[in-house]
């Protein structure tokens, strides 16, 4: 029961780098020596250091003889930064308590042996579920080459998205809008469509005066990072002159071909073999994890996607539900053509559901 405790405590540190670490997870530590924490610390921002370091300098000598409890299996290899499996083995620590093996075959179970072989007693897997869950785009990512891909859609209560004419601003309240910036600021890209940025010219940017204040406490102002806007662009109708050209922050354009417009620095022209029609949706998602995404939010309209969940490649379904209703005139929540048997229909189970302002949110998996 002690255990849990201590590794519930790392859990909670480690959430505090969901806006900043990607693409390493997120890792929290505590060191425990005589029934009292003695140091902890998390992974702040990649390049700097991991959560097992910033918790042995909080602890200093008394780290010799402790148990240290991370939710994630210590790094044994140099990357931007040395080995945290090194800095526990000097600081003769007794004990390491592993919530989770780390699944980069670089590491994967080696620190287990290394730690082992130099007389540090180790155990893996309590709470293992729970720190899958907070990297669960790394995790996908390092076992598939895809990032976790959220969909978030904004609808009536008779599951409409827009007018018929188009005008959909705005059928969520500004409570619900403002909570989506929570799911933007957790994400390493946001995935539109030249369709819904030539119907709304969105910023699809965090914006920190938005963020609710529980959401502020786990990053700054000044070190908020800006998700990459991907762009499905196969016709090359995305033009400098658009709002998410002039944002900070990279946007890349999914293209079938180059064009000969003037473009500042931190827009890539990304040409994708075949384009990005529907059929080449998982080439697309190969594409962003092998650049290291491990979290993808999509924000499109109704024929992108429902081509995602046709193609089976959303693990995550948000919807916020506002109290309103549009009619049978207007448009759908998404376009799924062909389907026509109650029993081919895509299936889902609910996760979660909340109020969220004047609206509901439904958090949803795949069956």
């Amino acid at each position: 029961m002690i255990d849990e405790q201590y590794m519930a405590r790392a859990l909670k540190l480690a959430e505090r780098g969901c806006f900043s670490t990607t693409p390493n997870p997120n890792v929290g530590c505590v060191i425990v020596r005589d029934g009292n924490i003695v140091g902890e610390g998390w992974h702040q921002k990649t390049g700097e250091d991991h959560a097992e370091i910033h918790a042995l300098n909080a602890s200093g000598n008394k780290a010799k003889g402790s148990t240290v409890y991370v939710t994630l299996e210590p790094c044994n290899h140099h990357g931007l930064t040395p080995p945290c499996c090194d800095a526990l083995i000097e600081a003769r620590v007794n004990r390491v308590v592993i919530a989770a093996q780390d699944p980069n075959p670089k590491v994967s179970g080696k620190s287990f042996y290394l730690l082992k072989k130099a007389g540090i007693k180790v155990s893996h897997g309590l709470m293992m579920n729970e720190s899958k869950r907070i990297n669960r785009g790394f995790f996908k990512r390092m076992c598939t080459g895809l990032p976790w891909l959220k969909l978030k859609l904004g609808s009536s209560l008779d599951g409409r998205i827009a007018m018929n004419n188009g005008q959909s601003r705005w059928i969520t309240s500004k409570s619900a809008r403002h909570d989506v910036q929570y799911y933007r600021a957790q994400s390493s890209a946001i995935i539109s469509t030249s369709a819904t940025i030539l119907a709304d010219d969105p910023l699809l940017t965090v914006r920190w005066s938005e963020l609710k204040k529980e959401n502020k406490f786990i990053s700054n102002k000044e070190s908020l990072r800006q998700p990459i806007r991907v762009i499905m662009d196969r016709k090359n109708k995305v033009t400098p002159q658009h709002q998410i050209i002039t944002q900070p922050g990279e946007t890349w354009l999914i293209r079938q071909n180059y064009d000969d417009n003037i473009w500042p620095d931190n827009v890539i022209q990304m040409i994708l073999p075949g384009g990005c029609q529907k059929k080449n949706l998982f080439q697309m998602l190969l594409l962003l994890g092998k650049y290291q995404i491990n979290d993808v939010l999509v924000e499109a309209g109704a024929t992108f996607s429902g081509a995602l969940i046709e193609a089976n490649l959303v693990d995550e379904l948000i919807i916020y539900v506002a109290p309103k209703i549009l009619g049978h005139d207007s448009i759908c929540l998404c376009k799924l053509p062909g389907i026509n048997n109650l029993n081919s229909v895509p299936n889902f189970s609910f996760s979660d559901i909340r109020k969220v302002g004047s609206n509901i949110r439904l958090t949803l998996i795949p069956k």
